[in-house]
């Protein structure tokens, strides 16, 4: 019987390595090549076009991406709607860009029916993005298929605005990214926007007791507390980077270097010694080479996200629509 029983293990072993191997060759650069050539490019002229007449819709496409990957992987499942789908649940909340995702396969459904995945089109829209906010551009590896299965109890474990570096780092590790990924992927609220209600109590109630949060610097506490007065709109919109909010820079590093981050989640990756020495490097000039290794380096995280438990022919689908299964 323990025989049997360890020869049943060695095979489970070898079929989740074959599973494993099988999803991350199925990811490759130029998928649609042959399929859809023009997949990439109608992406990109679409992202492009609701771009120019809103440039805010760069960190709502860049963090529907976020959220897609961190709940059954990066299969487009965020997209689905329903009452119990993962919209619903509270983390999503303010979640944009959904109306771009379905442009785009509109326009691919009438050039390629039935080709491109959304699960490809979010993480193409997510790159095109960030490059049109002057950030970096990297080259996506496409192959994704559309899952089946969309459940806001399992949104639930999302990076939280109150998390500690610790509980970051373990969501973060649990979809297999390292630290260096965590800081790095966290550069992306160098665009982007949030709620006064998401930091207002670092202003007025951090402790209980109608102290600040002793973080935060002195003039930028001054400056929140006119953008978010106590008694003001929780729903009042306030730029993650009030320096550059529409530039993709290292500004959101330097932030956090001075005490200016609006987030208490972002302002702890300076108090923690193995995300502070990341941030160092990003906020830094000369070992940030200008800017220059933070555009790189988010360019190879984000593959490396893109590619969370990416489902296959097997498991998932080509959604017709992409705000439900077929």
């Amino acid at each position: 019987m323990g025989v049997y029983l360890d020869n049943c293990f060695y095979v489970l072993i070898i079929v989740l390595v074959l599973v494993s191997k099988v999803r991350s060759q199925s990811l490759k650069n130029g998928y649609y090549s042959t399929s859809c050539p023009k997949a990439e490019s109608i992406v990109r002229s679409t992202v492009e076009s609701h771009f120019d007449s809103d440039p805010t819709i760069s960190p709502g496409l860049l963090r529907l991406h976020f959220h897609d990957c961190f709940v059954q992987g990066c299969d487009g499942s965020v997209l689905i709607k329903g009452k119990s789908a993962e919209q619903a649940s509270p983390a999503n909340g303010g979640l944009r860009g959904m109306e771009v995702i379905d442009d785009a396969k509109a326009r691919l459904e009438l050039e390629c029916p039935g080709v491109v995945s959304c699960a490809d089109i979010l993480a193409l829209a997510a790159r095109d993005a960030v490059d049109l906010s002057s950030g970096p551009s990297w080259r996506v590896p496409t192959g994704r298929k559309d899952g089946r299965i969309s459940l806001a109890s399992e949104a639930s474990n999302l990076p939280s605005p109150l998390d500690s570096v610790a509980v970051q780092k373990q969501k973060f590790e649990a979809k297999g990214l390292d630290t260096h990924d965590l800081v790095t992927l966290l550069g992306a609220h160098t665009i982007g926007q949030t709620d006064c209600l998401f930091f207002r109590y670092r202003l007025y109630n951090f402790t209980v007791t109608g102290n600040s949060d002793p973080t935060i610097s002195p003039s930028f506490l001054t400056q929140l507390k006119t953008l978010c007065p106590p008694n003001g709109d929780g729903s009042k919109r306030v730029a993650l980077d009030i320096g550059s909010p529409s530039k993709f820079d290292t500004s959101f590093f330097k932030n956090l270097r001075d005490g200016n981050a609006i987030l208490e989640s972002d302002q702890r990756l300076w108090s923690d010694a193995e995300t502070n020495d990341v941030v160092k490097k990003y906020a830094s000039t000369i070992r940030g080479l200008f800017g220059f290794r933070f555009d790189n380096e988010f360019g190879k995280a984000m593959v490396k996200m893109s590619s969370i438990d990416v489902k296959t022919d097997v498991d998932g689908e080509v959604r017709k629509v992409c705000s439900k299964i077929n």
